[in-house]
């Protein structure tokens, strides 16, 4: 299962948009110590992606990288896509996390400790739109990772240097002189003030990154793939070995990187073009080498964090309403459809398939904007981005996958979300990829009806207890001029197991849109799927609304 939280650190004084790591904590699930661990071994210089096309042949099972894989020298984007081919016709070699004594013992105020220099800042000196800071290796992030920069299709290695970090009075000693690598990198843009750098976007922890739109703090995460998410056997945890990132243009709005991606499973060669605005958007280009058939594939996946909401607030014990990086997931499907589904915190493993046919795109999105709803001054879930998938191409058949891990604390990533095709890749075969991933709020394509503000789930009984529950569902108003004279819709509610009664539509004066309410009795079900259509007289459309109830 997937679980992680934080996954970079924050320089003292740097203008950034936000402060990572800052909950991550010292209670953090074993999974993501697993998914830190799956990296690679420690760099051997070698003579750039050449070199390493011709070596990585050579590695047999359990050995380590034989090439220098972001050497200085030649580059483009076919080069990577050859080291990756060559690599996935090879076993597997297991990563090497063995580090310095210095960076492998510390403890997490220690790592946090440990401060990029900002006067090392790459690509400072231009007028470059983009700056690049490098994290350090250390704490949970023992995985090396290689960086070199590209500049007119030649790569120039960035060697580490401990000049390049500041190390803090709670750092026992002296950093490391030889080159071990980074852990991972942040970049920077002018995104909230034309005179100030602030971060954009991170890529720490084995396939981990994640970005903002302007005025957002990071929340919810991205990955390069996804295997084996909620396998009894175990999850299986691709990483970014190698990353190559292009010299951006000055005056440019946007900067182009490239990594490598490994795994027992599979390689893939990636390319990002990253654009900061008020939504910050990504084009990923992959190329993916499975090594053997990948059945249980996730592709773009987003993972988030849901404890609880007035849609489920059983057991809570907590002064804040509601705490979430996200408050749902969005499908629009090939037929049409505008899917929404509130998630939830459950007491067991839960899976739901949305299956579909040329998905028009999907996401989890905190809808939810208002801080008074929050009541947490320091967090600010209100600030957190929404992540929305949009295919490139046909992505044929398959289905939308949505994994909801319990979890009892907010540090923990326990949402899981991505595209699963109908059939496995194949072992051998080259798949390619493309989509649009936009950081910020609410998809432009979701906006042209009636969409789910809130939900709200409670007993249906003021006097007494009883199993029988009520749900609130609350709408947005009406976009068009006819709001104040058009009928209201009505509405249709199915359940899969239980029965409903009591439904209602009415006007929500606080919101100017429609409140729907229903009873379920679960009756013996421990658990119900429940659907919720607006039928209006007119051409206005709504959202549909899911939900899976569950017995506590």
């Amino acid at each position: 299962m997937s679980i992680i939280r934080e996954a970079a650190s924050r320089d003292a004084g740097e203008p950034s948009s936000s402060c990572t790591l800052h909950r991550l904590g010292r209670g953090l699930s074993v999974v993501l110590v697993l998914a830190l661990a799956a990296g690679l071994a420690a760099p051997v210089r070698g003579d750039g992606l050449a070199a390493a096309a011709a070596l990585t042949m050579g590695a047999g099972a359990g050995a380590a990288p034989a090439a220098d894989l972001a050497g200085s020298g030649p580059f483009n984007a076919d080069l990577l896509a050859g080291v990756a081919r060559t690599l996935a016709r090879a076993p597997y070699a297991p990563p090497s996390t063995t580090l310095p004594e210095v960076l492998a013992k510390l403890q997490y105020d220690q790592y946090r400790d440990i401060r990029f220099n900002p006067a090392e800042t790459i690509w400072a000196r231009g007028d470059a739109r983009f700056r690049l800071q490098l994290l350090s290796l250390g704490y949970l992030f023992t995985t090396p990772v290689e960086l070199a920069t590209v500049k007119g299709g030649i790569a120039q290695h960035l060697a580490y240097r401990p000049d390049l970090f500041i190390a803090g009075a709670l750092v026992p000693a002296s950093l490391p002189t030889q080159d071990v690598g980074f852990s991972g990198f942040r970049l920077l843009s002018p995104l909230n003030d034309r005179l100030r750098f602030d971060e954009v976007a991170v890529f720490q922890g084995a396939s981990y990154f994640r970005a903002v739109g302007r005025g957002q703090d990071y929340g919810l995460s991205a990955r390069g793939l996804a295997l084996k998410v909620g396998d009894p056997a175990g999850e299986e945890f691709p990483l970014f070995r190698a990353f190559w990132l292009e010299e951006p243009v000055p005056g440019s709005a946007t900067m182009v990187l490239h990594a490598l991606l490994d795994s027992p499973s599979v390689t893939g060669a990636y390319r990002f073009e990253l654009a900061p605005g008020r939504d910050t958007v990504m084009r990923v280009d992959a190329v993916l080498f499975p090594r053997v058939a990948l059945e249980q594939v996730g592709l773009a996946p987003l993972t988030s964090m849901f404890m609880f909401a007035a849609s489920g607030r059983g057991g809570v014990d907590d002064f804040r309403p509601q705490v979430h990086d996200s408050d749902g997931l969005l499908v629009l499907n090939g037929r049409g459809e505008h899917l929404w589904r509130a998630l939830a915190n459950p007491a067991r493993l839960q899976l739901n398939a949305f299956e579909d046919q040329h998905p028009v795109g999907f996401g989890l999105l905190q809808r939810d904007r208002n801080p008074t709803d929050y009541q947490d001054f320091e967090s600010h879930f209100e600030r957190r981005p929404s992540a929305w998938v949009e295919p490139v191409g046909d992505w044929g058949a398959g289905a939308v996958i949505l994994v909801e891990i319990p979890s009892d604390a907010e540090i923990h990533d326990n949402i899981v979300a991505f595209w699963r095709p109908r059939a496995p890749l194949a072992a051998g075969s080259e798949v390619h990829l493309s989509y649009r991933l936009s950081w910020g709020g609410e998809p432009i394509a979701a906006q042209d009806r009636l969409r789910v503000l809130a939900t709200a789930v409670g007993r249906a009984d003021v006097k007494a207890p009883t199993p029988v529950r009520r749900f609130v569902v609350d709408f947005t108003p009406d976009a068009g001029p006819c709001r104040a004279t058009c009928p209201p819709p009505k509405a249709a509610v199915t359940a899969s197991t239980g029965r409903v009664g009591d439904i209602v539509v009415s006007d929500n004066p606080l919101t100017r849109g429609y409140r729907v309410t229903f009873t379920l009795d679960p009756e013996k079900a421990d658990l119900s799927d429940l659907r919720l259509e607006l039928g209006f007289e007119d051409a206005r459309r709504a959202e549909v609304w899911l939900y899976r109830w569950t017995r506590p």
